[in-house]
């Protein structure tokens, strides 16, 4: 549990794997870098060299792509690098802390100790929706991080716009500092975390498993990671080493679950739909004939798949992420 004021234990870290080019990456430990979140990575970066320069962060996403992870990560490599005072804490931490300091009258000294810090750092900020005391404070907050060059890194499952209605003075200071999302893993950034997973665990994952949880199991970290205990349990209950054929048999419910729809899927469907081949998808071809199949098919790729945008230009042509979000809209 993080408490405010109180730096964890600094463990030796194991070196990350960055997907691209196979490079060892200083940031984080067992955080992998693709497409999908590569932005938020470097944003995490930049500030590290400079913070205050790029303020506030804010770093939103859907459940589980990374956000903790890179804000522990971020602030525990502040203190190392930068050796100076920063605090991870939850919205719901900061919210019990301000209304005990609100009520005993201890708010100069609250105010004192989470705006004196040089990166303070906040997750699932959409907690505060109906608290508008709370709100209040952090506003000032952030205001007064920005006018002494403190940094301010804050994180949420909701874009800016999406808490504008409930947060709107909130909403306001995330909209003039730096805003990056992250996106559910790509398939390269599936396969990086299988091989962390794999050297932490001490479990050999041949590439037709690796390729088979990667392709099959798309929603998030977590369940790569239950994946790769439970195969190491059965390992050593039958004194073998992993196949696909035990991944087969012992993740078959978990792989039926995460089955739901592919991209592969998705091109099929509708090239049956329009009789065209499945190449001309993804092909150079602009005609109207494949190009409004082509754009049906990212519509629906990012309706029923987790797929990053990144990923599914890649797979439809090798076309950039602007592109699907402009087939998405029209």
């Amino acid at each position: 549990m993080r408490t405010a004021g109180h730096a964890p234990p600094v463990r030796e870290p194991a070196r990350p794997f960055h997907a691209s080019g196979d490079k060892w990456h200083p940031l984080l430990a067992n955080f992998v870098v693709g497409e999908s979140n590569r932005l938020a990575h470097t944003s995490a970066e930049m500030i590290l060299s400079s913070p205050g320069q790029f303020n506030p962060l804010f770093i939103w996403g859907p459940s589980a792509t990374g956000k903790t992870h890179l804000l522990d990560g971020l602030v525990t490599q502040f203190r190392v690098r930068r050796q100076s005072p920063a605090v991870s804490m939850t919205a719901e931490k900061f919210t019990i802390e301000f209304l005990e300091a609100l009520h005993g009258g201890g708010l100069p000294n609250f105010r004192h100790k989470h705006r004196g810090l040089e990166l303070l750092a906040i997750d699932d900020v959409q907690f505060f929706r109906g608290k508008k005391q709370t709100v209040m404070e952090l506003v000032h907050t952030i205001d007064t991080a920005i006018r002494s060059g403190k940094q301010l890194v804050l994180t949420s499952d909701r874009s800016p716009a999406d808490l504008t209605s409930a947060l709107p003075e909130l909403a306001s200071r995330l909209q003039g500092g730096v805003v990056c999302s992250l996106e559910p893993p790509t398939f390269e950034v599936r396969r990086g975390i299988l091989q962390t997973l794999s050297d932490r665990f001490g479990i050999a994952l041949p590439e037709d498993v690796q390729e088979l949880l990667a392709s099959s199991i798309t929603t998030h970290a977590r369940q790569l990671e239950g994946a790769v205990k439970l195969l190491k349990v059965a390992c050593q209950a039958r004194g073998c080493t992993v196949s696909r054929g035990l991944a087969e048999e012992m993740l078959s419910d978990m792989l039926q679950r995460a089955r739901s729809v592919r991209l592969q899927d998705i091109e099929s469907a509708v090239c049956d739909a329009f009789g065209i081949e499945e190449s001309a998808l993804k092909s150079a071809r602009r005609n109207k004939d494949v190009s409004q199949p082509r754009m049906l098919a990212m519509w629906l790729a990012r309706k029923h798949t987790r797929a990053a945008l990144s990923e599914i230009g890649q797979y439809f042509g090798k076309r950039s992420h602007s592109t699907v979000v402009s087939a998405q809209r029209r």
